[in-house]
């Protein structure tokens, strides 16, 4: 099974909002049904949940948000 790392922006707030999922296209529609309109800044496929896991946690921490607010624009 796929699972991916996502990081969205979400438009009304500026606010970033990083997941992982193993169906991203649902995902991400739960996302616009309950934040509003956003922009996907950054995407990555992963071959186990661990490896996704991993992942998500580096984005949430001190330079894992850097390197998002670095990106400065939809990266996917």
């Amino acid at each position: 099974m796929t699972y991916w790392v996502y990081v969205i922006r979400i438009l009304k707030t500026g606010d970033y909002h990083k997941g992982q999922t193993n169906n991203l296209e649902r995902r991400l529609h739960e996302h616009e049904l309950k934040k509003g309109k956003f922009e996907i800044i950054l995407k990555r496929e992963c071959a186990t949940r661990s490896e996704a896991v991993k992942l998500e946690r580096f984005f949430k921490t001190g330079k894992g948000r850097e390197i998002i607010t670095s990106l400065g624009g939809p990266i996917v």
